[in-house]
């Protein structure tokens, strides 16, 4: 089950640490999210990164989405970065390599490969239009 819920992460954005991203979708482990019960849901320098965080691009965050976010994500050790642009109606994959992402893009019916959901049997199209079925 998806709950609608804002997790900021901690981000060195302008070369200071003291703003947070808030994705458009961030996965955590049930850990991860059960130690934020209590507390501001913030992820900071000092805990384990997200899962994997995705973007959905808009006019407006075209270009942070793919650069300045995926700079930070980099910086921050997240593992897989998505970035689905119903704009150009495409689903990018970052998979982190030693703070930068090698991207692959995905688009109509292609079946989207993740390793951190290795059993996901979805296709760009079905993202893109919102049919997870």
């Amino acid at each position: 089950m998806a709950l609608p819920s804002l997790v900021g992460i901690r981000s060195p954005r302008g070369r200071l640490w003291d703003t947070s991203r808030i994705p458009d979708i961030t996965v955590l482990s049930l850990t991860q999210w059960d130690a934020m019960a209590n507390r501001e849901a913030v992820i900071d320098f000092n805990e384990p990164s997200p899962l994997l965080v995705v973007e959905v691009v808009s006019p407006s965050t075209q270009t942070d989405d793919y650069r300045s976010k995926r700079s930070e994500y980099g910086l921050l050790e997240i593992s897989e970065y998505w970035i689905v642009d119903p704009l150009q109606e495409k689903i990018t994959i970052g998979l982190l390599d030693r703070a930068f992402y090698d991207l692959t893009e995905f688009q109509g019916e292609a079946v989207i490969q993740s390793p951190v959901f290795p059993t996901l049997k979805l296709t760009a199209a079905q993202i893109l239009a919102g049919k997870l079925q």
